[in-house]
């Protein structure tokens, strides 16, 4: 099967280039001045709490939705002009399994294929079946399917047409993580071929495994880059506390000088703050004359996108 019609270079190697996207639904502004980079070959994940506009801002990306205002290039396509051009060059995975269950594998594959015009159907077919691991189980109605399963026929479909960009929107929710662990593990086999990836996800340890990140909250994109650029950027010293009975601890700590958050992790309780002398005082009197251990930690990934959307939550006023 040939590949798709190469587009024009993009400006900076760039395979997603858009910049101060808005949209509005209603009264709702849903993706507020958000501008994004992504290079081939690059895993970029998209984070944020349910309803940030994350869904939104992949479909203007792509050229399914049209921004009330901005610009960009997607695969240096006109995201304005070109959709038509952008979607043949895409593969688009929704959070909704989308696939018919009273059809087997083989026989979703073979209809997406038809619905793309492939010459040489059953060829590409048979390699999607090879390459996803899907072969032992071409026959099998995909109703029965478990999560996994149908995740990987899902990203079979979006690859027949050979798609130099995949936008996958929460792609393994709901997965175990053995399934979440081999998908994982393709998307970088994928990336590594130079097929670029956006990806939208809620689980720390996926955002981990992304070259770069943005994080979003009702429509604000509020910080993005590497996950150590991220992290240094909140300016975030985290102490952990071990011992018993954390809870009223924590209770007291929430509002003291120095002390941006508490989180419960496990048996330990992890502070943060931006000031961090104000920090290690308030805490040294906290523990004193308690059995307890307090430590310097390194600031996580979730210690930083726990404290962007406690802060975002708080500035978030809803429409009277």
């Amino acid at each position: 099967m040939n590949g798709p019609t190469a587009s024009p270079t993009a400006p900076g190697g760039y395979v997603i280039d858009v910049h101060g996207l808005n949209k509005h639904f209603g009264d709702k502004h849903v993706v507020n001045d958000v501008s994004l980079q992504v290079r081939e070959g690059e895993i970029f994940g998209f984070l944020g709490p349910n309803g940030s506009g994350k869904t939104t801002s992949i479909r203007l990306m792509c050229g399914l939705l049209t921004p009330d205002s901005g610009s960009g290039t997607c695969l240096g396509y006109d995201i304005l002009k070109d959709s038509a051009q952008i979607k043949r060059q895409v593969g688009y995975m929704t959070q909704k399994f989308s696939y018919w269950d009273d059809l087997t594998i083989r026989e979703n594959l073979d209809f997406v294929a038809r619905m793309y015009g492939m010459p040489q159907r059953r060829e590409t077919v048979d390699r999607a079946l090879e390459d996803l691991g899907l072969k032992s189980r071409a026959g099998q109605l995909t109703g029965s399917l478990s999560g996994g399963w149908k995740q990987r026929l899902a990203l079979a479909a979006c690859l027949l047409h050979q798609p130099r960009l995949l936008l996958l929107d929460e792609p393994t929710a709901g997965v175990d993580p053995t399934a979440r662990r081999d998908f994982w593990e393709q998307l970088h086999e994928l990336a590594a071929r130079g097929i670029s990836v956006l990806v939208s996800t809620h689980y720390m340890d996926e955002a981990e495994r992304c070259h770069k990140l943005a994080y979003i909250s009702y429509g604000k994109l509020l910080t993005q880059g590497t996950a150590d650029e991220v992290i240094a950027e909140q300016h975030l010293t985290t102490w952990a506390i071990h011992g018993h009975n954390l809870v009223p601890l924590a209770q007291q700590l929430r509002g003291a000088p120095g002390v941006d958050q508490t989180v419960a992790f496990g048996s330990a309780l992890h502070i943060s703050g931006r000031d961090a002398a104000q920090l290690e005082r308030t805490l040294n009197q906290a523990i004193a004359g308690q059995d307890l251990r307090l430590e310097r930690i390194d600031t996580s990934l979730e210690d930083v996108f726990i404290y962007l959307m406690k802060q975002s939550a708080d500035n978030f006023t809803s429409p009277s």
